[in-house]
């Protein structure tokens, strides 16, 4: 896969950034659901209130609220061999850790503080469970599935992986020594540190903490998009409150995003360049017209995107 690494400039001093973006809609997606038997979680974008340009370069957030599984005897919760088309899955684990394998030979587990991000792009199978120590163990279980979208001019590359373990993240302190708030930058720029992960757009993925009454402020470009999932706590930005579960999505106004938390707070911020092409979406194939998702289908049933290992097992 050839990429490269696009980050938001970091010369802009946070002390003195001028205006701050307004808050343009809360959302609070729909009820909790099941995907396969693993993963119980809140679908906040697509959302029927929330328009997809808005919300470009991301198709899709599953948020996956902290959850205590019991222990199994046998077997492994999670999904089976699946196909995707023309976009990207990006899977942050907080708690608990998953399993990954794919057809293009790609396979890992990813644990509390790692990212998994997989390129589908022109077709993949792959299949995700909770990794089998955690599955005889049982526990909590918190994590966060997006897909971000491709251009037209990259949907059929060559499949990709990126394995991002928390080592490999950086972190930058916010407040005095006393504080314990922190940023871990995935993707992207914050201040003087630069995320790992490849993209083909720019984006700006951070994982944050902040201790109760922190500030913090987060340059973004008034033309990108920007998102607040509020995954823990609580927060004020704009002169609005946000409980945990909420996203925030902000105006295209602005060059930063102001948040305090009210209590600790644990926040994901998205933010990325909108790709200003058509869209056509229909189940695990994200492409640009309905002649593309035709073929994605005929190039699936037709064994393309990969074949599943010959001794593979059923899994319950």
């Amino acid at each position: 896969m050839t990429t490269t690494t696009h980050a938001i400039p970091s010369s802009v001093s946070t002390r003195s950034l001028p205006r701050a973006r307004p808050l343009e809609s809360v959302h609070g997606g729909g009820p909790l659901h099941w995907v396969g038997d693993g993963f119980r979680v809140n679908t906040l974008v697509p959302s029927r209130n929330l328009p997809q340009e808005r919300v470009s370069p991301f198709l899709l957030l599953d948020y996956h609220p902290r959850y205590e599984y019991p222990a199994l005897a046998k077997g492994q919760r999670g999904v089976g061999w699946h196909p995707h088309r023309g976009f990207e899955t990006v899977t942050l684990a907080f708690e608990g850790s998953v399993a990954h394998r794919d057809t293009a030979g790609h396979a890992g587990v990813i644990g509390p503080g790692d990212v998994q991000w997989m390129t589908a792009a022109s077709g993949i199978l792959h299949e995700e469970y909770h990794e089998q120590g955690f599955s005889r163990r049982g526990g909590a279980f918190h994590m966060l599935q997006l897909w971000v979208n491709l251009t037209r001019a990259k949907k059929m590359d060559a499949p990709g992986y990126q394995p991002i373990t928390a080592e490999q993240i950086p972190v930058v302190p916010i407040g005095g020594e006393d504080n314990t708030s922190r940023v871990r930058v995935i993707a992207g720029a914050f201040r003087d540190a630069r995320g790992p992960a490849r993209t083909f757009t720019p984006i700006t993925l951070l994982d944050v903490r902040l201790s109760a009454g922190t500030a913090l402020e987060v340059p973004v470009p008034s033309h990108h998009n920007a998102l607040v999932l509020v995954a823990g706590g609580r927060v004020s930005t704009d002169g609005d409150s946000l409980a945990a579960g909420s996203l925030a999505v902000y105006a295209n106004e602005g060059e930063h995003l102001a948040l305090r938390a009210e209590e600790d707070a644990h926040l994901i911020v998205l933010a990325g360049e909108p790709i200003r092409e058509p869209i056509v979406h229909v189940g695990p194939f994200v492409m640009n017209s309905e002649r593309e998702i035709l073929q994605a289908i005929h190039d699936f049933e037709a064994g393309r995107f990969g074949e599943v290992p010959a001794d593979e097992a059923p899994r319950s």
